[in-house]
């Protein structure tokens, strides 16, 4: 029967499965209703068993959503595979759908962007007012020597500039490397290394936590050891005194004042595969991989799973609490909402500063209709109970979203419950740095299941396979894969196109791209990632996911937060470590450690029982908030690290150091 919060308990598989059910007027007004009728479908299976069967024409309808200088000769060109090209022979610039187009609209003076500094600022942008920052930014770049195809290295704060950052590079057809605003030195030395970049925006610092981040002075020691950077422009945010070397270093409202900074700048028609931005992501060893996106293909792809999945509408406040600096920020901040037309909001600090209402403050004061974040700012916040949440009226959302990581079901019913009231579907989204849009996700029609991501976006055909690419049984884990290219797909890995074909594709000849994740399929159809295929825990012939262990202990009413790996075992060949956040006011003790593992077995059985538990303050994460189990295992094992340029914090080093096997 229907339970208070909308959710179905139905018997599936022998257990009580839990279903929760989309208002029937959410269903009758969301965007893929409408598009479903138009199409002449009545179901959505219908629709989406037609868009992987004719996904070129699908895509293609997707592409006519938005405005191109002059049109393609070929929606799809695999002849080079896996180099898949899209929508060859196209001219187009993501910046002309982003912005120019809205200007021959009454969207002109809509509001583009809000924003709120931690230390309680506030600037709001409408889409005119966008175009003119933009304009004016892309021209001093210009003016300092920017010419298409260069990259340009950005390494700001949380702030407008940022964004207008991003746009104006792509305005002029040159190329952006975003280097998030928390990496260290060697990070950045890296990065901009391996793009050869001589031009790198940045800031005198950024406020976090009530502390200013020192933006400029590590920018200055990366420099030190970058010779290709020959001008850094530096945008003024905290005040605080800085060193500026004359002839290379530059204020940016010095620069913003001179002839050269007009507000007037054409955009660049490009062709469809120009390289649009490049974004480093981590791997477990040796150098971050630069991951290329083009214009044409990108715009497509995340336009239309940002139309279907958060289901916009010209009056809603839309909310993405990650950072430009990563791939959510430059797909679902950046480049979707703006192609869109919506309002986005952006709030520069910490949600838990300087307390843990900072968030909900938010969404009351600007009346956030669509919320989307990370499953470990959702545990975070949990941490610290309903009371802070209770205080303030969210009524105004109406949908949440998850992204990051898998979800696991006892914060998926937290945020659906405590934040959204019951009432808002929840998207939980999986994807990845390398492919630039929503891969598995729900539409607001789509029953939800609390940990699963439901079901492949419209036009992606997703399996999880075994080593030799069959189908896996129903509830057997395997690899996730997808099985069709997509128009949002990476097309290499920076100066390193060999790296890309064999890590991604398996080699030359390969059609299936291979995620690195592991996966099952219910009988449903309903995708249930699991982690990274090295996060899966092989106990006595059994496969174990990590992400299955941690939502067991979180599951139990003292654990805030877990991180389970798997280290060698004489006899079970590997056995279940883990690592606990207790929630605040519970202390730790042999007796809540036996409970721990008592809890664990009786949730996923006996053979999932942990080793051992062990009570940490915090843990190793990327500043996306990805737990690095990777760091505790090679910690563990007393083996080399790896590249540590995503970790958040030495804090969570210093206290592994701490820790024995």
């Amino acid at each position: 029967m229907e339970n208070p919060t909308g959710s179905i308990l139905r018997e599936g598989g022998g257990k009580e499965e839990e279903i929760y059910y989309p208002p029937s007027d959410v269903v009758e007004n969301a965007n893929l209703s409408r598009y479903m009728k138009q199409k002449g479908f009545s179901t959505w299976e219908e629709l989406y068993r037609w868009s992987c069967e004719n996904f070129e024409e699908y895509w293609e309808e997707m592409a006519r959503r938005l405005e191109w200088y002059r049109p393609w000769d070929q929606v799809l060109d695999d002849s080079g595979k896996p180099f898949y090209r899209w929508f060859t022979g196209a001219r187009c610039n993501i910046v002309h759908n982003a912005i120019d187009r809205h200007l021959k609209t009454w969207r002109r003076n809509k509001q583009a962007l809000i924003w709120e500094g931690e230390d309680g600022s506030h600037r709001t942008f409408s889409y005119l007012a966008v175009n003119r920052e933009v304009s004016k930014l892309a021209n001093v770049l210009k003016g300092m020597g920017v010419a298409r195809g260069d990259i340009v290295s950005i390494y700001m704060p949380r702030v407008p500039e940022l964004i207008f950052s991003m746009l104006a590079c792509a305005k002029i057809g040159a190329v952006h490397s975003v280097i998030y605003g928390g990496f260290s030195v060697e990070a950045v030395r890296e990065r901009v290394g391996d793009a050869q970049s001589k031009v790198l925006l940045t800031a005198d610092g950024g406020f976090m936590r009530g502390k200013i981040v020192e933006l400029k002075r590590i920018a200055d020691e990366a420099m030190d050891h970058s010779p290709s950077i020959q001008t850094c422009i530096v945008l003024r945010r905290t005040g605080h005194a800085v060193n500026m070397q004359a002839g290379r270093d530059y204020w940016l409202h010095d620069l913003l004042t001179l002839p050269i900074a007009s507000t007037k700048c054409e955009t660049v028609p490009l062709d469809s595969e120009t390289p649009a931005f490049i974004l480093y992501t981590s791997g477990s060893t040796g150098k971050p991989k630069g991951v290329v996106h083009v214009h044409g293909g990108y715009m497509v792809g995340i336009s239309a799973t940002f139309h279907m999945t958060f289901d916009l509408k010209e009056e809603d406040r839309y909310w993405c609490a990650a950072d430009p600096g990563w791939i959510t920020g430059h797909s679902y901040i950046v480049y979707a909402p703006f192609i869109e037309g919506a309002t986005s909001f952006i709030y520069e600090g910490a949600p838990n500063y300087p307390y843990p209402n900072r968030w909900w403050q938010c969404v009351e004061r600007y009346g956030i209709n669509i919320l989307y974040t990370a499953p470990t700012a959702i545990r975070g916040l949990m941490r610290f109970g309903n009371a802070w949440p209770s205080r303030y009226d969210l009524s105004t959302l109406r949908l949440l979203g998850s992204v990051g990581e898998p979800i696991n079901p006892e914060a998926w019913r937290w945020f659906h419950k405590v934040i959204g009231g019951g009432r808002c579907p929840l998207m939980d989204t999986w994807w990845q740095t390398e492919t630039g849009m929503f891969m598995i996700a729900p539409n607001p029609t789509t029953p939800l299941k609390p940990g699963s991501g439901t079901y492949p976006v419209l036009g992606v055909v997703a399996d999880v396979v075994d080593d030799r690419h069959a189908a896996k049984p129903v509830d057997e884990d395997g690899f996730l894969v997808i099985r069709k290219p997509w128009p949002a797909m990476m097309r290499t890995l920076l100066n390193d196109p060999e790296r890309y074909v064999q890590q991604y594709w398996r080699g030359e000849q390969s059609e299936v791209y291979f995620t690195g994740d592991s996966a099952r399929k219910d009988a449903q159809g309903y995708f249930w990632v699991i982690g990274r295929v090295d996060d899966v825990i092989k106990v006595s012939g059994y496969r174990l996911g990590t992400a299955e262990i941690e939502s067991a202990l979180v599951s139990h009413r003292a654990v805030a937060e877990a991180a389970a790996i798997g280290l060698p075992h004489e006899l079970k060949g590997s056995a279940i470590h883990c690592y606990v956040i207790l929630s605040q006011g519970i202390e730790p003790s042999e007796g809540l450690e036996d409970e721990l593992k008592a809890h664990v077995a009786s949730e996923m059985g006996p053979i999932a029982k942990p080793e051992r538990i062990q009570f940490v303050s915090s843990l190793p994460k990327t500043r996306s908030g990805k737990i690095l189990r990777r760091v505790l295992k090679a910690k563990a094992l007393g083996q080399e690290l790896g590249d540590l340029s995503t970790l958040e914090e030495q804090l969570s080093l210093q206290q592994l150091s701490m820790l024995n096997r």
